[in-house]
């Protein structure tokens, strides 16, 4: 074969080559997100949500909390498999994991899906799952922290809304002695759960920049955000609100994760920006980065225009509110505070 013929069929064998999934080839465009938001039918009394750990492992035990206060509500519970598994950090191996969180969003008869806790692992299966029952019944599905790569995968494939919020392992033991913003984040889930309009205030900030906004929210975790970058499950900000929070991470890595989202466009063409809680590791002695987490965004967004709002009730922290991933709500940033408002149509 000649130098021609062979670089011809070498293009041709590459053209037919099949793009697996969760695989974003260089070149290649990602697909679309749905336009419009697919929202599940909100829950009501008698209907059944179920447990399950796509991530870290969580023992029986330590969500009785939750299982007692769902049932409270008037809902039943299914405890999935996983719950009470262990494959070192993770709530059991990675086929136990798949096979149970595919089992619910399968299952007609539940009607939301709690993830117990976060941790690491759900990109290790997001891959594996297969969404089509789910995508023709859209259920609830629940969590924050790694669970941004479920809420990521279902805005950016299929257009279904979730819902960002804590999980089991937030719950208080004992309810009546429960600090009032522990009662309020968890009763959040609720609301939001049983469909009533979603509205949440924070505190003015000398580094908000006021504006108005509407937009769909999309968000979550930021190193996972990082992580899903150019993969089948990146996510989608064009004209949204984008709400983003972090733990454990230096400020040198927080800036390296901005950067991310400013250099592939993720900041751009943004309607609004939430930056919520972020605990930062110290600095190592002799390696203070010297900016603050105001700082590196401020710096990011500066030639763009929309409102942005700093210390919001969202992230790893008592305060953190249940928020409805890509349903439309409305951001309002001011002198006197922020509020951020559900729109019902």
């Amino acid at each position: 074969m000649n130098r021609k013929n062979f670089l011809s069929s070498v293009i041709t064998a590459g053209l037919s080559l099949p793009v697996l999934p969760g695989m974003a080839a260089a070149g290649k465009k990602l697909i679309d997100e749905p336009q419009d938001p697919i929202i599940p039918p909100y829950l009501k009394a008698g209907d059944t949500i179920g447990i399950t750990c796509p991530a870290g492992y969580i023992m029986l035990a330590d969500i009785q909390p939750a299982i007692q206060q769902m049932e409270s509500w008037g809902l039943k519970v299914r405890v999935g498999d996983t719950v009470g598994k262990r494959d070192f950090s993770f709530g059991g191996g990675d086929d136990d994991r798949t096979r149970d969180l595919q089992q619910m969003l399968d299952d007609p008869g539940i009607k939301a899906i709690m993830c117990a806790r976060g941790g690491y692992g759900a990109v290790r299966l997001v891959d594996k799952l297969n969404f089509s029952r789910f995508a023709t019944h859209p259920k609830w599905v629940i969590g924050f922290s790694d669970i941004t790569v479920l809420h990521s995968h279902l805005s950016r494939n299929y257009g279904i809304a979730s819902i960002h919020s804590k999980m089991c392992n937030s719950f208080p033991d004992d309810w009546n002695k429960a600090e009032p913003v522990q009662v309020e984040t968890i009763l959040s889930i609720k609301k939001a759960l049983f469909g009533e309009t979603m509205q949440y205030t924070a505190m003015p900030s000398a580094f908000n920049r006021s504006g108005k906004a509407t937009g769909r929210l999309a968000g979550g975790n930021l190193k996972t955000i990082e992580s899903l970058s150019g993969s089948a499950s990146d996510i989608r900000t064009e004209n949204k609100i984008l709400f983003v929070e972090d733990t454990g991470e230096y400020l040198y890595s927080i800036d390296r994760m901005f950067w991310n989202l400013q250099r592939s466009g993720k900041l751009s063409g943004l309607s609004g920006l939430i930056v919520g809680g972020f605990k930062i590791k110290p600095d190592d002695p002799g390696e203070e980065f010297g900016r603050t987490v105001q700082d590196i965004v401020l710096e990011k967004i500066k030639g763009y225009s929309y409102p942005v709002c700093f210390d919001f009730p969202v992230g790893h922290q008592r305060n953190n509110f249940a928020l409805k991933c890509g349903i439309r709500h409305q951001l309002s940033v001011g002198s006197d505070g922020v509020q951020l408002t559900e729109v019902r149509h």
